[in-house]
C-alpha cells in the first residue's frame, strides 16, 4: 500500500468524515446538516478514480483499501454509540467496550472495501467516465449486500434525506435504496468531464435543452400532488414508561404489580404535555392542553379518562410475561374499561421438548381485543446480536453481562397482523424498524396502520435513538401508512405517511400521550414488490463487475 500517495488517503478519511454528518450525531439532526450528504462521496470516488504514485490506475487491493479506510471512520463516527450502550448500559469494561467497537467498524468496514473495489475494477476496464456512471448502481448493490448478508441496513445513504420533499417520492417505489442512488449519482456527476466540440449553435443549443429541463421538471413538480395534512380519524394512546435498563438500572426495583398499575393509569390518562414535531429539534412546539376549571383555573391533567382507539405499551425491561395470570387479567380489564385494544410489548413462552431448557423464549407483543380477549402474539424474527442472542456465543463470553437485563430470546417464526373492529394492525420491535424489506410484509398482509415498539434505552442520549427514529419514518413513507410508535423512554411519536413527526413525547420522562392517526388501504409498489430497484442495480453491478474481469481477448 506504500504506492498509494497519502493525498488519498486523506481524501477517503475525508469522506468518512463527510458521510458522518448528514445523520444523527447527538441529537435529531438539523436539515442544513443533511446537505453534507450531496458531496460526501466526492473525495471518495476522487481518490478511487486516481492514479498511484507509479502513475497507474489503482489495482483491485489498493480501490478496496482506500475504500475500507472510509467505512471504518463512517462506521466509527455513526455508530459510536455501541461503546456505550456496551460500557454503560451491558456493564462491560472499558477496554472490552471499544474493543467491540473496533471490531464492530473492521468487520463492517468490508462493505466500503467492496465498494473501492467495484470502482477500481471499472476503472481499470472501462476507464473514468463509465465508472462514475457505474458508481451509483456499485453503491446501492453494496447497501442491499449490507442488508441480506451482515444483516445490518443501519443508516443507509438515502435515510439522510428523509425530510426532502420531493426526494422522499421515490421511497414507496424505490425504498431508501432510490434515494441512495440520487445521492450517490449526484456525487458522481461533481466528477464527471463533458467534452463538447464548439460549433456555430452550441450554446444555443445547450442554453434551449437547459430551458426544456427547467420547465419540464417544473411541470412535472405540478403533477405530483404536493403532501398535504392528513386528517385523522382515530385516536392512539401511546405510553412512555422511562424504566432504566441494564447496569444503569441501579435504584430500587418496582414489583410487577406496581408496574402493571402504572402502565394501565398512564394507558387511561395521558399527559396533556406534548410535542408537535421530532423532540429536541429547534422550532419543535410543546403544546399543553389545559381544562378549565369553574373558577377560571386550569390544570394539566384531565379528571375523566380519555377516550381511545388503541392503547400501546411499549417493549421495555418490565418483567411482563403473557402466561402471567396478573398480567393477562390487568390487560384484560385494561381493554373493557377503556373499550379498546391493546397491543403491549412482553415476553411469550412456549413450552417445547426441542431444547435443553424446555421452552422458547420471545420478545413478543400481544394483541388483546375490546372484549378483553387475547387474540394474538406477535414474536419478534429479527433479533439484535449480542442484544438478545449472543451469535458464536463460545467466542464471546464476555458478553453475559450484556443480556442480564433481555434474556436469551428464540426468533419468532411467522409475521402475524391483527385484526379487530373491522381494522388490521401489524406491529413490529425495535430492532426490525431498519429492515424494509419485512416491515413492508405487515402492509402486504392487509395492515391498515403499523405499530412499532421499541426500548431505545439501550442507547442513552447518544445518536442511535434519532438514527433509530428517521428509519422509522423512512418506513412510514415506503408504506404509506401511519406509525404509531410507543418506546421505553423515547422518541415516543404518531408518524404520518408522508414520515412527518405529528406529534410525540419528551424523552427520558414518565408519560403517554393521545394521538390521531388514520387507517390506509392502499398498496404502495415497494410494499406489494419490495427490493426490485435495489436487485435491478445489483444485476446491473454484478454484470459490469463480470465484464471488468473478463479476460482480454488478443
Amino acid at each position: 500500500m506504500r504506492l498509494i500517495p497519502a493525498r488519498l488517503w486523506a481524501m477517503a478519511v475525508l469522506s468518512g468524515i463527510l458521510q458522518v454528518l448528514p445523520f444523527p450525531i447527538a441529537g435529531p439532526t438539523p436539515l442544513w446538516r443533511t446537505a453534507f450528504c450531496w458531496i460526501a462521496l466526492l473525495p471518495l470516488l476522487w481518490a478511487l478514480l486516481a492514479n498511484n504514485k507509479q502513475g497507474n490506475p489503482l489495482t483491485f487491493r489498493q480501490g478496496a483499501a482506500l475504500g475500507y479506510v472510509c467505512g471504518f471512520v463512517w462506521y466509527l463516527g455513526n455508530c459510536y454509540w455501541i461503546y456505550q450502550t456496551m460500557y454503560l448500559y451491558g456493564g462491560l469494561d472499558r477496554s472490552v467496550a471499544a474493543g467491540i467497537l473496533i471490531l464492530f467498524c473492521l468487520y463492517l468496514g468490508l462493505y466500503h472495501a467492496l465498494f473501492g473495489f467495484l470502482i477500481a475494477a471499472f476503472r481499470r476496464r472501462f476507464g473514468r467516465q463509465i465508472a462514475l456512471l457505474l458508481s451509483p448502481f456499485a453503491w446501492v448493490a453494496v447497501e442491499l449486500a449490507r442488508a441480506h448478508i451482515t444483516g445490518l441496513p443501519w443508516d443507509l445513504l438515502g435515510i439522510a434525506q428523509v425530510d426532502n420533499p420531493l426526494l422522499i417520492r421515490l421511497a414507496p417505489i424505490t425504498g431508501a435504496y432510490g434515494l441512495s442512488f440520487v445521492i450517490a449519482a449526484v456525487n458522481a456527476l461533481w466528477l464527471v468531464r463533458i467534452r463538447i466540440r464548439e460549433h456555430r449553435y452550441t450554446r444555443v443549443v445547450l442554453t434551449a435543452a437547459g430551458v426544456v429541463i427547467i420547465v419540464l421538471y417544473v411541470l412535472g413538480l405540478r403533477r405530483i400532488r404536493s403532501p398535504q395534512t392528513i386528517a385523522t380519524d382515530a385516536h392512539a394512546t401511546l405510553v412512555q414508561q422511562n424504566l432504566e435498563v441494564g447496569a444503569a438500572n441501579t435504584g430500587p426495583e418496582p414489583t410487577t404489580q406496581q408496574l402493571l398499575e402504572s402502565f394501565s393509569y398512564l394507558s387511561r390518562y395521558p399527559s396533556s404535555h406534548f410535542l408537535l414535531g421530532i423532540p429536541e429539534l429547534p422550532g419543535t412546539q410543546s403544546l399543553f392542553l389545559f381544562k378549565r376549571q369553574p373558577g377560571g383555573g386550569a390544570e394539566a391533567t384531565t379528571s375523566a379518562p380519555s377516550p381511545t382507539d388503541l392503547i400501546v405499551w411499549p417493549e421495555s425491561p418490565a418483567p411482563f410475561q403473557e402466561h402471567d395470570p396478573d398480567f393477562r387479567a390487568t390487560l384484560s380489564s385494561l381493554a373493557r374499561a377503556a373499550n379498546a385494544p391493546i397491543i403491549a410489548g412482553n415476553i411469550g413462552i412456549d413450552r417445547t421438548t426441542e431444547n435443553e431448557r424446555g421452552y422458547f423464549q420471545f420478545n413478543s407483543a400481544s394483541f388483546v381485543s375490546a372484549q378483553g380477549e387475547f387474540v394474538g402474539r406477535y414474536d419478534k424474527m429479527h433479533l439484535v446480536p449480542f442484544g438478545e442472542y449472543v451469535p458464536y456465543k463460545h467466542l464471546f463470553f464476555f458478553a453475559k453481562s450484556l443480556l442480564v437485563e433481555v434474556g436469551l430470546f428464540d426468533p419468532g417464526q411467522q409475521r402475524t397482523v391483527f385484526t379487530t373492529n373491522g381494522h388490521t394492525y401489524g406491529t413490529f420491535i425495535c430492532y426490525e424498524s431498519i429492515f424494509a424489506d419485512e416491515v413492508r410484509q405487515f402492509t402486504k398482509m392487509g395492515a391498515e396502520v403499523l405499530v412499532n415498539i421499541s426500548n431505545d434505552g439501550w442507547y442513552g442520549d447518544t445518536s442511535a435513538p434519532w438514527q433509530h427514529l428517521n428509519m422509522v419514518r423512512m418506513r412510514a413513507i415506503e408504506n404509506h401508512r401511519w406509525i404509531l410508535r410507543a418506546t421505553n423512554t423515547g422518541v415516543t411519536a404518531s408518524i404520518s405517511p408522508n414520515g412527518r413527526v405529528i406529534a410525540s413525547a419528551p424523552r427520558h420522562i414518565r408519560t403517554s400521550i393521545r394521538v390521531g392517526f388514520a387507517y390506509e388501504h392502499d398498496l404502495t409498489f415497494y410494499a406489494a414488490h419490495g427490493d426490485i430497484f435495489a436487485y435491478a442495480c445489483a444485476l446491473a453491478t454484478a454484470l459490469a463487475l463480470a465484464f471488468s474481469l473478463r479476460t482480454k481477448l488478443p
